[in-house]
């Protein structure tokens, strides 16, 4: 696995993964999935952005569309074009187009964009979901993922790609671990979370030890809490079939504290209580990714220093 920060150091991580599927994520706005290769054709898949929106925006950021582009509008319909069932094609703009709007299944998705890679077979076409967050939140993280598998089967048999845009956000974060282990490639890696992490495992060995493993389930045990300041024991018995006890849990919970995810509750006397009135989920998916770049696929790998 391959994992380009945001200051363009990059760092690889074996993975077992076959396929091509880079997911790039953004804390502050939409991340772009678009690159300077115009040569290679484009499925555009556009979850949050309009068709003129999109095609505009092409000259803005690379200075002209590719040399051949399917877009499939999959984005609330007063962004973009009226809904049809049909592709429309516009030869003078090496364009085609088919807008299926936000409601869309997965199902009439796959469809659409399996019946367009075809056309550009031998020639590694490049699939692009922007921005995938969107269609997160409002379907779910299961519902996302088996879309970007189904995707990115059908990418692989023409000897494409897929890219995927993430913007990171409290609504988002939850549906992104699961993305994360689906895909081959992250860019867009938070170095201050990356450093972060490396001064905790530089001065609380056994704390980064367990955050690292366990940092999904302590974000499951967060966020379906329903206690502003729980002991670790009361986050823990909100999980269901938990790989955690209330202990490790506990030291979960403290490494990311020191992360900047949540904070301790200090009007207190005994055991812990943590301040989930001060959690920060998108500081928890910046941090994920950044955990997710350490480890890959292995949780006992430790980072070299």
């Amino acid at each position: 696995m391959l994992f380009l920060f945001e200051d363009n150091t990059l760092m690889t991580v074996p993975t077992t993964r076959e396929g091509e599927v880079t997911v790039r994520v953004a804390s502050t706005g939409s991340p772009s999935v678009r690159d300077g290769d115009t040569d290679r054709p484009v499925v555009s898949v556009l979850f949050e952005t309009g068709l003129e929106e999109w095609r505009r925006a092409w000259s803005d950021r690379i200075g002209g569309p590719p040399r051949r582009e399917a877009v499939v509008v999959a984005s609330d319909l007063s962004r973009g074009a009226v809904a049809t069932t049909t592709t429309q094609v516009l030869p003078e703009r090496r364009l085609a187009y088919t807008v299926l709007g936000a409601d869309a299944g997965v199902d009439r998705i796959l469809e659409t964009v399996s019946g367009t890679l075809p056309e550009f077979e031998g020639s590694e076409p490049r699939v692009l979901l922007d921005d995938l967050a969107s269609f997160a939140v409002t379907r779910g993280a299961t519902e996302t993922v088996d879309t970007v598998e189904r995707i990115a089967t059908e990418a692989a048999v023409v000897d494409g790609s897929v890219t995927i845009g993430w913007s990171l956000s409290a609504a988002s974060g939850s549906a992104l671990p699961a993305i994360l282990d689906r895909v081959d490639t992250i860019e867009g890696v938070d170095p201050e979370s990356m450093a972060a992490i490396a001064r905790l495992k530089r001065e609380d060995p056994t704390t980064f030890g367990y955050t690292r493993r366990y940092w999904v389930e302590a974000q499951r045990g967060i966020e379906s809490c329903s206690r502003n300041y729980p002991q670790s024991k009361q986050v823990h018995a909100t999980l269901s079939r938990p790989e955690t006890t209330p202990r490790t849990l506990g030291a979960t919970l403290s490494g990311l504290v020191s992360l900047g995810v949540l904070d301790t509750w200090t009007d207190t006397v005994g055991s812990t209580r943590y301040d989930l009135t001060a959690y920060d989920p998108t500081r928890m998916a910046t941090v994920g990714i950044a955990f997710a770049a350490i480890c890959g696929d292995d949780p006992d790998r430790v980072l070299e220093e």
